[in-house]
Protein backbone atom coordinates (compact mmCIF):
# COMPACT_ATOMS: atom_id res chain seq x y z
CA UNK A 1 0.00 0.00 0.00
CA UNK A 2 2.52 2.64 1.19
CA UNK A 3 4.65 1.87 -2.53
CA UNK A 4 0.97 2.76 -4.50
CA UNK A 5 0.86 5.73 -2.06
CA UNK A 6 4.29 7.44 -2.48
CA UNK A 7 3.81 8.53 -5.98
CA UNK A 8 0.23 10.32 -5.05
CA UNK A 9 2.24 11.91 -2.60
CA UNK A 10 4.99 13.08 -4.63
CA UNK A 11 2.95 14.40 -7.21
CA UNK A 12 0.67 16.40 -4.90
CA UNK A 13 4.52 17.93 -3.27
CA UNK A 14 5.71 18.61 -6.66
CA UNK A 15 2.37 20.20 -8.08
CA UNK A 16 2.63 23.75 -6.65
CA UNK A 17 6.45 23.30 -6.65
CA UNK A 18 5.88 23.20 -10.65
CA UNK A 19 3.31 25.46 -10.33
CA UNK A 20 5.09 28.06 -8.46
CA UNK A 21 8.44 27.75 -10.73
CA UNK A 22 5.86 28.44 -14.11
CA UNK A 23 4.98 31.58 -12.60
CA UNK A 24 8.41 32.21 -11.48
CA UNK A 25 9.30 31.71 -15.02
CA UNK A 26 7.11 33.50 -16.41
CA UNK A 27 7.82 36.28 -14.63
CA UNK A 28 11.20 36.44 -15.73
CA UNK A 29 10.15 36.21 -19.30
CA UNK A 30 7.66 38.91 -18.80
CA UNK A 31 10.74 40.90 -17.53
CA UNK A 32 13.23 40.12 -19.89
CA UNK A 33 10.69 41.88 -22.40
CA UNK A 34 9.96 45.15 -20.47
CA UNK A 35 13.98 45.49 -19.37
CA UNK A 36 14.51 45.13 -22.60
CA UNK A 37 12.38 47.87 -24.24
CA UNK A 38 12.64 50.57 -21.29
CA UNK A 39 15.63 49.07 -19.00
CA UNK A 40 16.24 48.80 -15.41
CA UNK A 41 15.04 52.30 -14.54
CA UNK A 42 12.44 52.79 -16.95
CA UNK A 43 10.91 48.95 -16.06
CA UNK A 44 8.21 49.34 -13.84
CA UNK A 45 7.29 45.89 -11.54
CA UNK A 46 3.63 46.90 -12.36
CA UNK A 47 3.86 46.55 -15.56
CA UNK A 48 5.14 43.04 -15.24
CA UNK A 49 3.01 41.71 -13.31
CA UNK A 50 0.36 42.84 -15.02
CA UNK A 51 2.04 40.96 -18.33
CA UNK A 52 2.07 37.98 -16.25
CA UNK A 53 -1.70 38.48 -14.55
CA UNK A 54 -0.65 38.55 -11.03
CA UNK A 55 -0.83 41.28 -8.26
CA UNK A 56 2.81 43.13 -7.42
CA UNK A 57 2.59 41.48 -4.11
CA UNK A 58 2.21 38.19 -5.95
CA UNK A 59 5.02 39.01 -7.75
CA UNK A 60 7.24 39.98 -4.60
CA UNK A 61 6.24 36.35 -3.27
CA UNK A 62 8.90 35.39 -6.12
CA UNK A 63 11.45 37.86 -6.04
CA UNK A 64 12.44 40.69 -3.40
CA UNK A 65 12.40 43.56 -5.15
CA UNK A 66 13.45 44.91 -8.76
CA UNK A 67 17.03 44.29 -8.12
CA UNK A 68 16.26 40.66 -7.57
CA UNK A 69 14.58 40.08 -10.37
CA UNK A 70 16.82 42.19 -12.44
CA UNK A 71 19.81 39.98 -11.55
CA UNK A 72 18.11 36.47 -12.20
CA UNK A 73 16.91 38.18 -15.88
CA UNK A 74 20.35 39.07 -16.59
CA UNK A 75 21.63 35.51 -15.14
CA UNK A 76 19.56 33.72 -17.57
CA UNK A 77 20.74 35.78 -20.40
CA UNK A 78 24.57 34.73 -19.28
CA UNK A 79 23.36 31.13 -19.44
CA UNK A 80 21.84 31.57 -22.22
CA UNK A 81 24.48 32.86 -24.27
CA UNK A 82 27.01 30.00 -22.93
CA UNK A 83 24.52 27.31 -23.61
CA UNK A 84 24.66 28.63 -27.30
CA UNK A 85 28.45 29.63 -27.62
CA UNK A 86 29.95 27.75 -24.89
CA UNK A 87 33.10 28.78 -23.06
CA UNK A 88 36.17 30.43 -24.16
CA UNK A 89 39.28 28.19 -24.12
CA UNK A 90 42.88 27.77 -25.43
CA UNK A 91 42.47 28.22 -29.05
CA UNK A 92 38.63 28.63 -29.41
CA UNK A 93 38.44 32.16 -27.71
CA UNK A 94 38.09 33.65 -31.39
CA UNK A 95 35.41 30.98 -32.75
CA UNK A 96 33.58 31.55 -29.56
CA UNK A 97 33.13 34.69 -30.07
CA UNK A 98 31.82 34.46 -32.89
CA UNK A 99 29.44 32.33 -32.14
CA UNK A 100 28.21 34.53 -29.78
CA UNK A 101 27.16 37.05 -32.37
CA UNK A 102 25.70 34.76 -34.46
CA UNK A 103 23.57 33.81 -31.49
CA UNK A 104 22.62 37.20 -30.47
CA UNK A 105 21.39 37.93 -33.85
CA UNK A 106 18.95 35.38 -33.00
CA UNK A 107 18.22 36.80 -29.81
CA UNK A 108 16.89 40.71 -29.99
CA UNK A 109 15.26 40.68 -26.94
CA UNK A 110 18.52 39.28 -25.14
CA UNK A 111 20.84 41.52 -26.90
CA UNK A 112 18.58 44.59 -26.67
CA UNK A 113 18.58 44.41 -22.58
CA UNK A 114 22.28 44.15 -22.55
CA UNK A 115 22.70 47.00 -24.82
CA UNK A 116 20.44 49.14 -22.72
CA UNK A 117 22.05 47.92 -19.43
CA UNK A 118 25.37 47.80 -20.42
CA UNK A 119 24.57 51.88 -21.16
CA UNK A 120 23.25 52.62 -17.98
CA UNK A 121 25.43 50.62 -16.01
CA UNK A 122 28.04 53.36 -16.50
CA UNK A 123 26.30 55.44 -13.46
CA UNK A 124 27.79 54.01 -10.54
CA UNK A 125 24.78 54.33 -8.60
CA UNK A 126 23.19 51.78 -10.96
CA UNK A 127 22.41 48.30 -8.97
CA UNK A 128 24.77 46.44 -12.17
CA UNK A 129 26.93 48.77 -12.54
CA UNK A 130 30.21 47.17 -10.23
CA UNK A 131 28.82 43.56 -11.73
CA UNK A 132 29.01 45.30 -15.75
CA UNK A 133 32.68 46.92 -15.00
CA UNK A 134 34.26 43.71 -13.17
CA UNK A 135 32.25 41.94 -16.62
CA UNK A 136 34.46 43.56 -18.77
CA UNK A 137 37.66 43.95 -16.70
CA UNK A 138 37.58 40.03 -16.05
CA UNK A 139 36.71 39.11 -19.79
CA UNK A 140 39.43 41.42 -21.19
CA UNK A 141 41.59 39.32 -18.47
CA UNK A 142 40.53 36.23 -19.70
CA UNK A 143 40.99 37.10 -23.37
CA UNK A 144 44.28 38.58 -23.32
CA UNK A 145 45.72 34.86 -21.62
CA UNK A 146 44.16 33.50 -24.63
CA UNK A 147 45.56 35.55 -27.36
CA UNK A 148 48.65 35.14 -25.62
CA UNK A 149 48.76 31.73 -26.16
CA UNK A 150 47.38 32.19 -29.10
CA UNK A 151 50.29 33.91 -30.80
CA UNK A 152 52.13 31.30 -29.05
CA UNK A 153 51.04 28.58 -31.12
CA UNK A 154 50.92 31.17 -34.45
CA UNK A 155 47.28 31.51 -34.62
CA UNK A 156 47.14 35.21 -33.39
CA UNK A 157 49.47 37.93 -35.11
CA UNK A 158 52.37 38.50 -33.11
CA UNK A 159 52.45 42.27 -33.80
CA UNK A 160 49.41 42.91 -31.65
CA UNK A 161 49.32 44.05 -28.06
CA UNK A 162 47.09 41.45 -26.11
CA UNK A 163 45.92 43.75 -23.69
CA UNK A 164 44.43 46.13 -26.25
CA UNK A 165 43.14 43.19 -28.98
CA UNK A 166 41.03 41.90 -25.55
CA UNK A 167 39.52 45.16 -25.08
CA UNK A 168 39.03 45.66 -28.83
CA UNK A 169 36.94 42.40 -28.90
CA UNK A 170 34.32 43.87 -26.35
CA UNK A 171 33.85 46.93 -27.95
CA UNK A 172 34.23 45.68 -31.82
CA UNK A 173 31.42 43.12 -30.43
CA UNK A 174 28.98 45.72 -28.83
CA UNK A 175 28.92 48.56 -31.41
CA UNK A 176 28.23 46.10 -34.13
CA UNK A 177 25.33 44.67 -32.40
CA UNK A 178 24.07 48.10 -31.61
CA UNK A 179 24.19 49.18 -35.14
CA UNK A 180 22.06 46.00 -35.51
CA UNK A 181 19.58 46.84 -32.72
CA UNK A 182 18.91 50.22 -34.85
CA UNK A 183 19.19 48.65 -38.53
CA UNK A 184 18.41 45.01 -38.78
CA UNK A 185 19.60 44.94 -42.37
CA UNK A 186 23.38 45.09 -40.46
CA UNK A 187 24.69 41.30 -40.50
CA UNK A 188 26.90 41.37 -37.64
CA UNK A 189 28.30 37.87 -38.47
CA UNK A 190 30.76 38.79 -41.09
CA UNK A 191 31.77 41.89 -39.85
CA UNK A 192 33.05 40.78 -36.69
CA UNK A 193 35.02 38.10 -39.17
CA UNK A 194 36.32 40.56 -41.49
CA UNK A 195 37.38 42.42 -38.23
CA UNK A 196 38.86 38.91 -36.74
CA UNK A 197 40.66 38.05 -39.82
CA UNK A 198 41.85 41.59 -40.74
CA UNK A 199 43.26 42.27 -37.72
CA UNK A 200 43.50 38.86 -35.27
CA UNK A 201 44.96 36.42 -37.63
CA UNK A 202 48.55 36.23 -39.23
CA UNK A 203 48.45 37.12 -42.93
CA UNK A 204 48.37 33.66 -44.86
CA UNK A 205 51.80 34.24 -45.72
CA UNK A 206 53.03 34.29 -42.14
CA UNK A 207 51.24 30.92 -41.12
CA UNK A 208 53.67 27.49 -41.54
Amino acid sequence: MSTDQQPVAERGRRGPYAAGQARRQAIVDEALAVFSRTGFHGGSLREIAKRVGVTPAGLLHHFADKEELFAEVLHQRDEKVRAAAGDPAEHTLLEQATRVVAYNQTSRGLTSLYAIVSAEATDPDHPSHADFAARYRDRAAEAEEILRRGQDAGEVRADIDPAQAARLISAVMDGIQLQWLLDDSVDMVPLFEEFVGRYLHPAPDAVG
